[in-house]
C-alpha cells in the first residue's frame, strides 16, 4: 500500500521541526469527546509570538480534531460554543 503524499509531506515536515528543535508535546482536548490527547506540534516564532501547529497523518484536519490550551490561561483548553 502506498503511503499517501499528505502523509509523507506531514512526516518530512515532522522531521525538519524535530531536527531543528522546532517541536512539541502539547496536552489538548480530543474535539469530539473533550478527552485528554497529547499531540505533537511543530513551533513557528515570529516577532516572539509562538504558533503551534499540530501533526496529523491519519486523514482529516488535525485542527478540527483538537481544542488546544488557552494562550490566555493554562488551565483551561479554547473551546467553541458547540463543545
Amino acid at each position: 500500500m502506498a503511503i499517501p503524499d499528505h502523509a509523507r509531506t506531514n512526516f518530512d515536515t515532522l522531521l525538519r521541526a524535530a531536527s531543528d528543535g522546532n517541536l512539541a508535546l502539547m496536552e489538548c482536548l480530543d474535539a469530539a469527546t473533550c478527552e485528554p490527547r497529547y499531540v505533537l506540534c511543530a513551533v513557528g516564532r515570529t516577532n516572539g509570538e509562538y504558533v503551534f501547529t499540530p501533526f496529523g497523518l491519519a486523514d482529516g484536519n488535525p485542527y478540527d480534531a483538537y481544542l488546544p490550551p488557552s494562550p490566555d490561561d493554562s488551565t483551561s483548553f479554547i473551546v467553541s460554543a458547540t463543545t
